[in-house]
């Protein structure tokens, strides 16, 4: 389905929960956030019949995110049932790596095709100080687990921070090629400030407005079209479909900033 700019949307990303075990500076604000309980997010049932819906009109990727997407039970049972859906290709997941090592063999058996793995630094006390608490050995296990798993094509996604870690690129980028990863850099952005604002290095992500392919589902049962915009829409269970065209048809041309919702809350 393509949008008012003639953007193909083939792209669904998919936030399973706002919750996190990690408190990350550029995600997380210091003074916490109020607990929600399960209620109020939208149930694996409810996620499948958007799903559905998604691949009628033309979504062929699904990429599962948080919050944490693993700090939520059956994920993976979730995950074999949306490649059962027929029209999507890919189904992917991106997470802070903590809990992956108990779960990477069980969810390349549930057909998970990728995994996008957060990590910012390889400085123990810097991953430490960015996290809030964070254990960077945990992780580092994690893409251990990955790799023995068999999944190919990993990614590890690193915010560039300026006066941060701007300096560790090269060396985050040598260890990704000593053990067959990708380096997938993404430019530190807040939502709540204008995107001509923001101080730019040379990075994959986000994406230029006018490359973008994607739509977003909140844990809480938002459809937002962009990022970085206030526009969103509750699903219609009564007619999923119009739902998402509704999201689609009011993709803006350019995104500027986002300001209901916080970085946990949409999953980048």
């Amino acid at each position: 389905m393509f949008d008012r700019y003639n953007r193909s949307i083939t792209y669904l990303r998919i936030s399973v929960t706002d919750r996190c075990n990690l408190r990350c500076i550029y995600c997380m604000p210091s003074q916490g956030i109020s607990r929600r309980e399960k209620i109020h997010f939208l149930s694996y049932e409810d996620i499948l019949k958007i799903v559905h819906a998604a691949a009628d009109l033309g979504i062929l990727k699904v990429r599962l995110t948080g919050g944490e997407p693993l700090v939520r039970k059956g994920l993976g049972q979730l995950i074999q049932r949306i490649k059962a859906v027929e029209g999507v290709e890919e189904v992917t997941l991106t997470t802070n790596g903590v809990l992956l090592v108990f779960q990477a063999f069980e969810l390349k058996r549930s057909g998970l095709d990728r995994v996008n793995i957060s990590l910012d630094t390889l400085d123990p006390q810097k991953y430490r100080f960015l996290t809030r608490g964070g254990d960077l050995n945990r992780v580092l296990e994690s893409i251990q687990a990955v790799r023995n798993a068999g999944f190919e094509n990993t990614k590890l996604n690193m915010v560039v921070i300026p006066s941060f870690n701007d300096t560790e690129v090269n060396e985050m980028a040598q260890f990704c090629r000593n053990r067959g990863l990708q380096l997938q850099r993404i430019n530190h952005y807040s939502l709540h400030e204008r995107l001509d604002t923001w101080q730019r290095y040379e990075a994959e992500r986000p994406l230029p407005c006018e490359k973008c392919n994607r739509i977003r589902l909140t844990a809480d049962g938002k459809l937002k079209p962009c990022l970085f915009s206030d526009i969103e829409f509750p699903v219609d269970f009564n007619d999923i479909a119009s739902s998402l065209r509704k999201a689609i048809d009011h993709k803006p041309e350019k995104g500027l900033q986002c300001t209901v919702r916080g970085n946990w809350e949409i999953g980048g």
